[in-house]
């Protein structure tokens, strides 16, 4: 492969959902996973790379290694069916691009692979405090023979949460465990982060848009600024519980630039792409992204 990746990058990116439930916690009523300390909503990585990883899947056709298959039975396929259908380890990491980005562990039988993934993102968090909402409803059909009516239905939702995620892409990591990740890789998993998004369309997920997403591709090696997450607000006059959709507030970026630029000798080009209903600003006063970050090499992603 040709474009085997040489450079370090971070990623930031921002999406809402509005009246949904953007990560259940399965032993906890499926409620949405809430620090019950400052009221933030959490969304833990494997969320996110499950939807890359179902775009990848059903939307680009390639092949992935962790996904739900099943037999002509219809029954579960363990990993070591899935396994099988690639063959050696080197087959499964030239084959599945989920395993060239995030890695894999795997101890079946004979064959083992512990590999740590090139791209790592930590646990995303919303940008306010959030309003966990309780939905109660009824169904036509009774949910066994017998019964007589429908029965009640129930689910927890969020009126709004605006989400930010961070990452990095480890040049190292790739190189030092032979993972043949290429440029083409990462754009097709930054294709898949903001059009995958879109096409969360299940009854609880319903209502989710990528708002914004940058990568800072760094020239200098062994280099991240680090915490790009940590560096942009979002700030609104409604308390943070009345938020309900993304023109509420603006996302305030005066630190982010003010770190691009104090970086600025260090950063090969940034990659970004901004949804039209975002609103930014720099110290409160609204700006236009591109303009912002006019004089670095600039790339404005087209999904």
């Amino acid at each position: 492969m040709s474009n085997i990746i040489n450079n370090r990058s971070e990623i930031l990116f921002l999406y809402d959902v509005s009246f949904a439930n953007p990560n259940g916690d399965p032993v906890d009523e499926n409620k949405p996973r809430i620090d019950e300390e400052t009221g933030i909503n959490i969304v833990t990585d494997v969320r996110l790379k499950r939807t890359i990883r179902d775009y990848l899947a059903e939307y680009k056709g390639m092949d992935v290694f962790i996904l739900e298959t099943r037999d002509e039975s219809g029954k579960l396929r363990t990993k070591d069916d899935r396994i099988s259908d690639f063959g050696s380890n080197d087959d499964i990491i030239n084959k599945c691009i989920d395993v060239r980005l995030f890695g894999a562990t795997t101890a079946v039988k004979d064959k083992t692979m512990t590999l740590t993934g090139p791209v790592q993102f930590g646990f995303g968090r919303s940008l306010h405090k959030v309003n966990m909402t309780y939905i109660k409803g009824t169904t036509v059909m009774p949910s066994q023979s017998g019964n007589s009516q429908g029965t009640f239905t129930e689910k927890y939702i969020l009126p709004y949460s605006l989400i930010s995620f961070y990452g990095i892409v480890n040049e190292n990591a790739a190189k030092n465990q032979n993972i043949p990740l290429t440029d083409d890789d990462v754009d097709l998993m930054l294709e898949a982060m903001w059009n995958g998004t879109k096409n969360l369309m299940s009854n609880s997920k319903m209502g989710h848009m990528p708002r914004f997403l940058l990568q800072v591709v760094m020239k200098e090696k062994n280099y991240q600024i680090g915490e790009l997450n940590k560096r942009i607000k979002f700030v609104h006059n409604v308390e943070d519980e009345e938020l309900r959709d993304i023109k509420d507030g603006r996302i305030e970026i005066k630190e982010l630039i003010e770190s691009l630029n104090a970086n600025k000798g260090k950063i090969e080009k940034l990659r970004y792409a901004v949804d039209e209903r975002a609103v930014f600003a720099v110290d409160g006063v609204a700006c236009d992204f591109g303009d912002v970050v006019k004089d670095f090499p600039v790339e404005k992603l087209g999904f």
